[in-house]
């Protein structure tokens, strides 16, 4: 259901370091180049993807109160291992690595920042 997710940043070398980075871990790569202004990574065209911009208005990027992405991961092992990486490489911790009775049943996530402060969450279901 969902196509693409915009995150902001203002420092697009450094982001873009990291999601290459981060997003490895799950085997995605970084798919599209928008120039100066962003890129895109997903697993394959027809799936959803994370995109990393800077704000086409020439504004500052702001991190968006209450606004989170959710990244499905294969299982509970890759949860934790990109929790790890996304710490290792400057993201910051909102929520270690477990089960979480909001999700249902065997939700599995931890939650982090990148390093612009945008809000992720990676999750397996099982």
């Amino acid at each position: 259901m969902i196509g693409y997710v915009v995150l902001g940043t203002n420092d697009l070398p450094r982001a873009a370091s990291f999601y290459d980075a981060l997003l490895a871990e799950m085997g995605v790569t970084r798919m599209m180049e928008f120039g100066e202004r962003g890129y895109a990574w997903a697993a394959a065209m027809d799936k959803p993807m994370l995109c990393i911009m800077k704000p086409y208005d020439g504004q500052p990027a702001t991190v968006g109160n209450g606004v989170m992405v959710g990244i499905g991961a294969d299982s509970r092992d890759q949860v934790d291992r990109i929790y790890k990486k996304a710490l290792e490489l400057g993201g910051s911790d909102e929520g270690p690595p477990g089960l979480r009775a909001a999700g249902g049943d065997g939700f599995y996530a931890a939650y982090f920042r990148d390093l612009d402060g945008n809000k992720l969450d990676v999750f397996s279901y099982g």
